[in-house]
């Protein structure tokens, strides 16, 4: 769940408001946002987030005005493939199933309760698997969700026991998901594999991703762009750096955090999770090594370092000397960023960031 749209609904509830929650729950052919992208929109008509923009977008809005009026969750079909879409220069030629959820006081309190103590979940960092009825011969089953988290606890309901264990074994499967999973099953709760035969039910598993967090370890004149850039992107941005001129609020006033420290004494102080993206741009060598020492061994999303290939190599054949394990530094990505023939700081960031993007949403 993107930032802004966590931060949406942490007020519905905080304040008692009412919404319509958008879910893309399946895509078909070349569509904008993917599933699990979400969108809030409110009675007014203004918006949270965003599910690709343009006339699908539009289209998407005025139906959750409709569910506001009725007060009744729905599923849509969003097809990008009209003539309409043409006309108005649409790109995308797809189709789009969508999730239209209302919110609000209407909402019935065990439901409300549910989804604070999901936020929450996702706040407290308990890594939620979200599972949601997206279809179902028992129609008042649609909607009906339950999420567990890595402190073993399963909260809501599908409807049925038997919905509920098979969910369940795909959230706690040991092989996690890091994306969200459509899941077809038939009259038995058994998985159907292909398009050959139709679901009876399909449920809809989103990983725990409210935030993509993105690491700058150096705090140099790459680093500023970089983190600018990021920001628009929706990156959640930690700096580090031991040098109080380039490591201070007042200069990265869009970074989350900002800490002026040791390296090694500021990594031993953060959390690095799976959903961690690292970049390592410090001044000099005996930086790099610090932080890629520290970093390397632990689950990360990425790990990218700045430097030239013999430089790079020279210095992961240290690491190898002092124990770190060959295929380990085999995951860093170095030189780092897409190959653009990037010279500034700015175009430096963006090869950075492109790179960040390909590898985020595996392409």
């Amino acid at each position: 769940m993107e930032k802004e749209v966590f931060q949406g609904l942490k007020k519905v509830f905080e304040q008692n408001i009412e919404a319509a929650l958008i879910t893309i729950c399946s895509v078909l052919g070349s569509t904008p946002r993917k599933p699990g992208t979400k969108m809030l929109v409110f009675p007014d008509g203004t918006t949270v987030g965003t599910i690709g923009g343009g006339c699908g977008e539009a289209e998407a809005r005025r139906e959750a005005l409709n569910v506001l009026t009725s007060r009744k969750t729905k599923l849509h079909s969003l097809n990008m493939t009209a003539d309409l879409a043409q006309d108005e220069g649409m790109v995308c030629g797809g189709l789009m199933g969508l999730l239209i959820e209302y919110l609000g006081p209407q909402t019935p309190a065990e439901q409300i309760k549910f989804y604070q103590d999901y936020l929450a979940a996702l706040e407290n960092q308990k890594s939620p698997y979200l599972l949601t009825v997206l279809e179902a011969p028992e129609k008042q089953l649609i909607g009906k969700k339950l999420f567990t988290s890595n402190t073993g606890e399963a909260l809501g309901d599908l409807g049925l026991e038997q919905l509920n264990q098979t969910g369940l074994d795909y959230a706690q499967n040991p092989i996690k998901y890091s994306k969200p999973v459509l899941i077809t099953l038939d009259t038995e709760f058994a998985p159907l594999e292909g398009s050959g035969s139709k679901a009876s039910y399909r449920l809809l598993l989103e990983p725990p991703s409210s935030s993509v967090e993105l690491l700058i370890l150096g705090a140099g004149h790459i680093a500023l762009p970089l983190a600018a850039m990021a920001k628009i992107l929706g990156y959640e941005i930690t700096v580090v750096d031991d040098r109080p001129s380039f490591a201070n609020a007042g200069r990265f006033h869009m970074a989350d955090r900002v800490i002026c420290d040791d390296f090694a004494t500021a990594l031993d102080t953060l959390t690095i999770s799976p959903e961690t993206f690292v970049v390592i741009i410090t001044r000099g060598h005996r930086y790099d090594k610090v932080c890629l020492r520290k970093i390397i061994t632990q689950q990360t999303a990425y790990v990218g370092m700045i430097g030239s290939r013999r430089r790079v190599n020279a210095l992961k054949a240290e690491l190898e000397k002092e124990g770190i394990p060959k295929q380990l530094l085999q995951k860093l990505y170095s030189p780092i960023g897409l190959n653009i023939g990037a010279e500034t700081p700015e175009e430096i960031a963006v090869c950075i960031l492109g790179e960040l993007i390909k590898v985020q949403k595996g392409v």
